[in-house]
């Protein structure tokens, strides 16, 4: 993995700051009924721009976070991958979580596994954490798929403090992974 101050680079993907041209792909991808299956709602465009926008704060402030992610020979943005703080309000704070949303033409590439190995490796390696953690909807297999093939190990059900009591969705599972693993 190389990377510098402003990206990282695996064989096939590039993991950088998010750019205007971005949004619009993101965009649809946040209104995407496929991509959004364990969200609680699909995104509007402004919805998603100011998730891009919080993305990057997080990282202008850090130096890292959810980065957008490009494939390396098409130069195409395929989604976001990457770790970020979680907010206060989660059971298991504090904590760095590891998360990723690709394109569904994105799918079944590896790209997720591959970006998301380069994001713990920064984290491990650059930051000097002890412990990153990831998290999903109970039924949401195939990241779970995903957080496994990393050597994450599920922890704990936990009911996601963002969503209201009785929420089809409020249910998630816990996966940690610590630097000594």
């Amino acid at each position: 993995m190389q990377d510098s101050s402003d990206q990282i680079k695996t064989p096939r993907l590039c993991l950088r700051q998010w750019r205007d041209s971005d949004r619009a792909p993101f965009a649809a991808m946040n209104a995407d009924p496929v991509v959004m299956e364990y969200f609680p709602k699909l995104l509007s465009h402004e919805e998603s721009d100011a998730g891009v926008d919080r993305q990057i704060a997080h990282i202008e402030k850090h130096g890292w976070g959810f980065w957008a992610v490009e494939t390396l020979a098409e130069k195409q943005f395929i989604g976001f991958v990457g770790i970020k703080h979680v907010t206060d309000d989660m059971p298991f704070a504090p904590a760095v979580e590891i998360g990723w949303r690709l394109a569904p033409a994105a799918w079944g590439k590896g790209y997720a596994t591959e970006a998301a190995r380069a994001s713990l490796e920064y984290g491990f390696t650059r930051l000097g954490l002890e412990e990153i953690v990831s998290f999903a909807v109970v039924g949401n297999l195939r990241s779970r798929a995903v957080m496994e093939k990393l050597g994450m190990v599920r922890e704990d059900n936990f009911l996601h403090p963002g969503l209201p009591a009785g929420h089809p969705m409020q249910e998630h599972v816990l996966y940690r992974l610590s630097r000594s693993a």
